[in-house]
């Protein structure tokens, strides 16, 4: 079968534009982050410390066996370890995160704009589940956790995570981008800076306009 010129360009433009909305492809061993370009080189999109500067400790992190505080409104903790924590993670693709929970408490409905995350509970009984796009029809995928069990978070769907048991539970995710960025719905929806106009609100989720206002009032940063 012929196949055209133009469309094998398509094709290739299609997965060029794909491939680029994820963390670039290392050029070199690694590339250690620093703040100050004047002692750096500028690849792939960070400045980077000569590689015969690299030390063990752009590569290392501590703590992540400490529980973090979930004395809080949502009775959950996220501790993040992302090339903030760890410079030598830039480049890299890929990041780690710790996830606390209060009997109850919830990793609220957010999204990674630019990670897929793979989670495992080591302790207690988690709830999760993610929401697909408006072209598969928003379908609703979630699962009962028990320690030892793996769900995995496709990139940029809206997903959450619930403790239901009485006693805490304790999970790791792993994240394809070393900075995956969040975007928690409710914050941003009604806690935005300035406030989106309460009408486009009311009309969008059907509410009335003076529900809106005390939801921007309780979410205004």
């Amino acid at each position: 079968m012929k196949v055209s010129m133009s469309l094998i360009l398509i094709t290739f433009w299609a997965l060029v534009t794909i491939a680029k909305a994820y963390d670039p492809s290392p050029l070199q061993d690694f590339c250690v982050a620093i703040d100050d370009p004047k002692n750096g080189v500028f690849v792939n999109g960070k400045f980077c410390k000569d590689p015969k500067q690299a030390k063990a400790e752009d590569f290392f992190s501590s703590g992540l066996n400490q529980a973090g505080i979930t004395n809080n409104k949502v009775k959950s903790n996220v501790t993040t370890v992302n090339v903030d924590q760890i410079p030598g993670l830039n480049t890299l693709g890929i990041s780690l995160v710790r996830i606390d929970y209060a009997p109850y408490g919830q990793n609220l409905p957010h999204t990674h704009p630019r990670a897929t995350e793979i989670l495992v509970l080591v302790e207690g009984t988690l709830y999760v589940g993610f929401v697909s796009s408006n072209q598969d029809n928003n379908r609703l995928f979630a699962k009962v956790l028990n320690p030892g069990d793996v769900f995995v978070f496709p990139i940029g769907m809206i997903h959450f995570q619930v403790n239901i048991g009485k006693t805490p539970a304790v999970a790791f995710a792993g994240l394809s981008s070393q900075n995956a960025g969040v975007i928690t719905i409710a914050d941003t929806v009604f806690g935005s800076t300035p406030p989106i106009n309460p009408d486009i609100l009311a009309q969008a989720f059907q509410l009335d306009v003076n529900v809106v206002k005390d939801l921007e009032a309780k979410f205004k940063n």
